[in-house]
């Protein structure tokens, strides 16, 4: 039995004492204080990590004046507060161990547009792809683009002076702000937009905070115009914090404080709303993608190409196309980056052009190509290849690998695992061949893997050496590297930090400046923050001010990792190696990834949020030297805690008596095991496993509600009643019976069973009957024309009528189905965390399977998430004991069966309602059935939605309910509003059960829809 942990990081008497006084102010917005909510936010897409006090989600800017008015009471003098957008930061920017004021989970709304004069406002929440598909149907869009633009704030690109590819057009995120609503530390509002002549004069001479910072910023950049015009680069990138250079226009005369408050890195003020330009999609778009023998080939040649004229050059080295080739996202693009005969390609460069005028769009197009195939015929500069794209479904898919390279940098089966700390550089583009040759060697000298990419026309590159911190050494190592790679960059008269801003290495700043600009910066910092309140330590801190900047070395999420046994670490590698990468955070309804989070908007609900608590639940356990293994161990082999012992804890537990192991359940429970994070998530993190683990442990010391035995043993009790389903539907639908069943079981919406029953379907088709001694008696050529039907408890004794249409189908296409008996799958056990029934079920089951599998008759099941269970969690569980045998889902067997020739058209259109667990595990199941349709002259198309809400059992738990809902309502309640019922079809029962349970209609599995097209 694990023990309980009670070790919860207190919150510092002054936090505590400000928290409760702005709870007795006017504040609306949210306060978490827990410390699982606090774990959740210590992280980003960094190597750091720093526990906040707590968490502050204001609802309105006037929440955030009230916030900030309440620290300049004496009392709060000393409070600290950290901006936080999407958390994808690189370098730790919003990390804090004082208050992190989130602005994403409620100000997220788009406030005003204006196509005429072509500009966008929006609360400083709304994600960067969230605008854009605002802007779409208006044929305009954000530019400034950048991998992490599915989960990244506006906020956070403002913070960050964000930009990416196509920036040598489109510039940065700050050429695009038209001007800012922001809240200074005083909670004074500050709006900035150019001003200058009278207007200027008066913001001057104003006798407020604003007034301070005008006077300051106007001083700094006249007096300093000439040190400020030598020292920044003339790069497409600017040097981030402050941006000295571009704040003022001596020309002009004129200052625009937004230009200071963008590449802050919310170091002087909370920034609240932006007034953003925004420009028409350009009507062409083409990309060529170059295949190269060999990175450095790739590099030299970027200057040819950006010669060219295109609006991007983007490159990828084979650390990355290997990865991706691993990835689910391979499916989608290999057609477009086929693999050369008897050639290797080493490297990628992408380019784009893209024009509004068809003429000149294809004479930069033909004009590259025609160069290219003359490298090509003289075997030059390592070009070996290209190819073309033309459709914009395919040039998204391009990027789509490219925006995942990131993640997928971070993907390694060894304890050394690529991270960021260095890797956004910037040099001058006709340097950047000899930066590059001289990085590799540096890493190479220290015997590091690694991986490259990134934007050549603009001199970028993001370098991600693999490095394990736990090891003590290699994080040393990391700081060494880090100072090399400062003094490398500025050889090359470059930056350091070219994309993603400063955070911890805001160390380098004053060598960076020199002495006498980043004073200048000090001053700035003094006018707009005093005492040092916001994001304190990044780029500068204010005058008379002891507090020092943050440093390379500073406490990394490794300190914490490495309490924790190897061997621990290693058997848990799905919640250890999560990198903060965020793309769980990802906005979009029709994504698949984490719908728990989409609809709470809490971090604790993600997969980075549980891998978090995770971790932290290993190290608590390893302090109180508790082998875990060893525990889960015991439990598996039946040594279990004495009853008694766990109904004390959970009467305790009812009591309220603190355990983390309860905050660590709660975020589980709020998980729908859909497996999106397994396939989706770059680095593979799995939740729905370790999720499994943890709820069979817990359960070793309390005890479980009767829910989770009702639906653990479901394939035990629904065969058995499944026999009599009339008798028994009679009772569990009387109201009486519902009742009850939601208050002591905690279940509603329970299906009923099918009638009549399975059996009663078959009753005339005694050829379906299972016979061992017959199938065993058959020919090769005879067992070839069989299938073997495998049951699951939900489509058997649920939604039987899918199971004979499947039967009836198999047999319409020329084969003779068998029905197998009934053979508990234990998916169910799984969800729950029943391992060690789950085991017993697996074990069963596979020794049942695979001596079927031994006639070589293909077995098909009915339902895909039960189908997979066969493949993923058969395998986690039973490991080489598992055997060889394979069930297939329908259209898997189906499309190597297809008979005759393709039928003619007969105008059928049909819609594809995918489950989310066979989407994400096979991603070419849509393709699969949308040929077998076409094939019978039917049209299948795909329909973009995420997950349905019901997730198996999710949505029968009465504390779910209105999650699932609202899940639902994400994306298929508008999806099917738009498309004929009956032409929509769904092949997970779960799927079908929540449309039922919505909608009042049953959908079809694709399979009855094929029955009737035969």
């Amino acid at each position: 039995m694990i023990p309980i942990l009670n070790h919860d990081e207190n919150i510092q008497n002054n936090y505590i004492a400000y928290l409760k006084a702005l709870s007795l102010t006017s504040y609306t917005g949210g306060i978490a204080k827990n410390y699982a909510s606090r774990l959740a936010m210590s992280t980003d897409n960094s190597v750091y990590q720093c526990l906040p006090q707590a968490l502050l989600f204001p609802k309105s800017i006037q929440d955030v004046v009230v916030i900030s008015e309440l620290c300049q009471r004496s009392e709060f003098s000393t409070i600290k507060f950290s901006p936080r957008g999407g958390g994808t930061g690189t370098n730790g920017q919003s990390l804090t161990q004082g208050l992190v004021v989130d602005l994403s989970k409620h100000m997220h709304k788009i406030l005003d547009l204006n196509i005429n004069e072509g500009w966008v406002r929006v609360q400083t929440g709304v994600i960067k792809d969230q605008l854009n598909a605002y802007l779409l149907p208006y044929g305009y869009f954000f530019s400034p683009e950048l991998s992490t633009s599915n989960r990244a704030t506006l906020g956070g690109m403002i913070s960050c002076d964000a930009s990416g590819q196509g920036s040598m057009r489109y510039g940065k995120t700050s050429d695009h702000v038209l001007g800012l609503k922001s809240v200074l530390v005083s909670g004074e509002i500050l709006e900035s937009e150019p001003i200058k002549g009278e207007a200027l004069k008066i913001a001057c001479a104003r006798q407020d905070n604003v007034g301070v910072i005008y006077r300051q910023v106007l001083a700094t950049c006249t007096i300093k115009e000439a040190q400020i015009e030598k020292k920044f680069p003339q790069l497409n990138r600017f040097l981030t914090g402050y941006d000295l250079k571009h704040v003022y226009d001596p020309q002009q005369k004129e200052v625009d404080l937004s230009r200071i408050l963008c590449g802050s890195e919310g170091s002087l003020a909370f920034i609240c709303e932006a007034k953003l330009h925004i420009q028409k999609i350009p009507v062409y778009r083409t990309l060529i993608n170059i295949k190269y023998d060999s990175f450095q080939s790739a590099l030299k040649n970027a200057p040819f190409l950006v010669a060219a004229d295109a609006l991007s050059v983007e490159t990828v080295d084979a650390t990355i196309l290997n990865l991706a080739k691993q990835d689910i996202i391979w499916q989608s693009i290999k057609h477009l980056l086929s693999s050369v005969p008897n050639k290797v390609v080493d490297a990628l460069n992408i380019v784009e052009f893209s024009e509004d005028n068809a003429h000149v769009q294809q004479r930069k197009v033909t004009d590259l190509c025609d160069a290219l195939d003359k490298l090509l015929v003289d075997e030059k500069e390592g070009v070996i290849g290209y190819q073309v794209c033309t459709q914009l479904s395919d040039i998204n898919k391009i990027y789509a690998m490219r925006k995942k390279a990131v993640g997928l940098l971070g993907k390694s089966a060894l304890s050394a695992k690529p991270i960021p700390f260095a890797e956004d550089t910037c040099v001058p583009p006709e340097h950047l061949a000899s930066y590059i040759m001289e990085y590799r060697k540096l890493l190479d000298d220290k015997g590091l893997h690694y991986g490259m990419f990134g934007h050549v026309d603009a001199g970028v590159l993001h370098v991600r050496p693999a490095l394990d911190l736990c090891l003590p050494e290699q994080e040393a190592l990391m700081h060494e590297i880090s100072d090399k790679v400062v003094a490398l960059t500025g050889k090359y008269k470059g930056l350091m930090w070219g994309e993603h801003g400063k955070g911890f290495r805001s160390e380098y700043g004053p060598d960076y400046f020199g002495n006498e600009l980043f004073l200048e910066l000090r001053k700035i910092k003094t006018s707009f923050d005093p005492l040092n309140h916001i994001n304190p330590g990044k780029i500068c801190t204010p005058l008379n001010s002891d507090d020092k900047l943050v440093r390379v070395d500073a406490r990394k999420r490794a300190y914490y990792d490495r309490q924790i046994p190897i061997k621990v670490r290693q058997s848990y590698t799905g919640a250890l190696d999560c990198n903060g990468n965020g793309l769980c955070f990802n906005y979009s309804t029709t994504s698949t990834m984490c719908p728990s989070v989409k609809i709470t908007r809490d971090r604790v609900h993600s997969p980075k949020g549980r891998a978090g608590l995770m971790r932290e639940w290993l190290r608590q356990l390893a302090n109180h030297h508790v082998d875990i293994l060893q525990v889960e161990q015991e439990l598996l082999v039946d040594k279990k805690t004495n009853i008694f012992k766990k109904l004390k804890n959970t009467l305790a537990k009812q009591r309220g008596e603190y355990d983390f192991s309860h905050e660590v359940m709660q975020a589980m429970q709020g998980c729908l095991a859909c497996k999106a994070c397994n396939t989706q998530c770059p680095i593979e993190v799995d939740v729905s496993t370790f999720r499994a683990r943890f709820m069979f442990i817990y359960h070793g010391r309390y005890l479980r509600p009767p829910q989770d035995y009702l639906v653990a043993y479901v394939e035990l009790y629904a065969p058995l009643m499944g026999m009599w389903p009339r008798f028994f539907n009679f009772f569990t639908e009387l109201p009486v019976s519902i009742s009850c069943t939601e208050k002591i079981q905690g279940m509603v919406d329970v299906p009923s069973l099918s009638s009549p029953p399975l059996q009663a379907l078959l009753k005339n088709m005694h050829d379906t009957h299972f016979d061992l001694q017959k199938l065993e008696a058959l020919s090769w050529d005879e067992r070839a024309r069989h299938v073997l039907i495998v049951q699951d408890p939900f489509t058997s004794y649920y939604d039987a009528q899918v199971v004979h249409d499947v039967i009836l189908c198999i047999k319409k296409l020329g084969y003779q189905p068998i029905l197998l008996p009934f053979k508990p799958n234990g998916k169910a056990q799984h969800i729950k965390g029943f391992l060690d029934k789950f085991a017993k079920t697996a074990q069963s089951a596979a020794y049942f399977l695979n001596a079927l599998s031994r006639l070589n008759i293909p077995m098909l099941g009915t339902d895909p998430a039960m189908v997979l269970c066969y493949r993923d969690e058969y395998k986690s569980i039973l490991e080489d004991k598992r055997g060889d045998f394979t069930v297939l889902m329908f259209q898997e067997w189906l499309k190597h069966n297809l008979k005759g020739l393709m039928k003619a058209p007969t105008g059928q259109q049909f819609y594809l309602f995918g489950h989310c667990t066979e989407k994400t595990a096979e991603p070419i199941f849509a393709s699969d059935w949308t040929s077998i349709f076409e094939h019978y002259g039917a049209k299948l198309d795909e329909v973009a939605v995420g997950c349905c809400g019901m997730a198996g059992t999710f949505g029968h738990d009465v504390s779910k309910v209105q999650q699932s809902k609202a899940i639902y309502s994400l994306s298929w309640e508008s999806a099917l509003k738009k498309r004929t019922r009956s032409a929509c079809l769904a092949t997970g029962y779960s799927c079908r059960s929540q449309v039922k349970r919505i909608e009042g209609e049953v959908l079809q599995h694709p399979v009855q829809a094929l029955l009737h097209l035969l």
